[in-house]
């Protein structure tokens, strides 16, 4: 264990330090090329720029050849593939809008180095029950859950700060349950995904002088998923990542098909005078956890952004529960 605090700590400090540094310089760069869209939760006419992926997928990918030549892990060079696959494939739909099912299909694709790297244990462990062995399964739970993991973190980016400070809490969550059933180097491995997300965070809170982007957002979730797959965790990051798989069924089940979200009509969310929001009154419009925190009356966006991150809170709480439940069933 005491042999891991080195490659921690220098490749913590290097996930967390490119993306501080690189995001402001990138800022001007995508504002000089007109990269901007507006920001439609404010009164004012504001143009955010985007994508912020780029300055993500460095601090990641930097972060994580740290640690290979420290460890010399298959599941390190695993998530480094899946996520930069993940990465370019968020770029293209950040460049063009494509089909609703363009990014399922091509991130399951991603999900393949985990495979051909033999980066897994086909052991599904549950908390209690102990290990069920799903060797043939396992393959199909690989290639979906990088799609579900991307797009879900995807589906959360609808507010400033919103996917970052998310990725926040529910990949530090992660990495202390990991700790917890003794997996300590993977948990290792897992850190610089929180250092990432919180150096960006400085730049996407509210208000923003940035977005991720579909780059962004796709990176950050497919990393999320191959950590737990290579890691072993699978229901315990299903647990933490609860308010955003719930947003995505929501989403789903009230459109019945999948779709590019930026190609939905009807707007879950709409504004009051003093441009709070407030749920919509549109029966066509898709049902999400925004609109479900509204139901109760109009919010600012900073109040819904917090009301997410409470959410988030307790999800990593009854991960780290789970957890140690876990660690009781082994």
């Amino acid at each position: 264990m005491t042999e891991l605090i080195i490659p921690a700590i220098i490749s913590c400090f290097v996930a967390f330090f490119l993306v501080f540094v690189m995001t402001p310089p990138l800022i001007k760069f995508l504002e000089k090329r007109n990269m901007a869209v507006k920001d439609m939760n404010k009164k004012e006419d504001v143009m955010v720029v985007r994508p912020g992926g780029p300055a993500l997928i460095v601090g990641i990918i930097a972060s994580e050849i740290v640690l290979y030549a420290f460890l010399q892990m298959n599941e390190i060079l695993a998530i480094i593939i899946t996520t930069s696959a993940a990465f370019v494939i968020g770029y293209v739909d950040d460049r063009k809008v494509m089909g609703g099912w363009f990014k399922p299909v091509a991130l399951a694709i991603a999900a393949i180095p985990i495979i051909a790297l033999g980066a897994y244990d086909s052991d599904l462990a549950f908390p209690l029950f102990g290990i069920v062995q799903i060797p043939v399964l396992y393959f199909a739970l690989i290639i979906f859950m990088i799609p579900i993991t991307g797009n879900t973190i995807n589906s959360i980016d609808v507010l400033n700060g919103v996917a970052s400070g998310f990725m926040v809490i529910a990949s530090f969550s992660l990495s202390i349950c990991l700790f917890i059933v003794q997996n300590y180097e993977i948990a290792i491995v897992s850190l610089p995904l929180g250092f990432v997300s919180l150096a960006f965070y400085k730049y996407h809170k509210l208000p923003s002088k940035i977005f991720p982007g579909d780059s962004g957002a796709l990176t950050l979730g497919a990393m999320y998923g191959a950590i737990a797959i290579v890691g072993g965790v699978e229901i315990i990051a299903a647990v933490a990542l609860l308010p955003a798989v719930i947003n995505s069924f929501l989403f789903l089940a009230s459109v019945k098909k999948i779709v590019e979200h930026r190609q939905i009509k009807g707007k879950p969310v709409d504004h009051t005078d003093d441009f709070k929001l407030r749920a919509t009154s549109d029966k066509s419009a898709p049902i999400t956890l925004v609109r479900l925190i509204l139901a109760g009356g109009p919010l600012s966006e900073k109040q819904v952004g917090y009301e997410i991150f409470k959410l988030a809170i307790f999800s990593g709480i009854l991960a780290i529960i789970t957890a140690f439940l876990m660690g009781v069933s082994l």
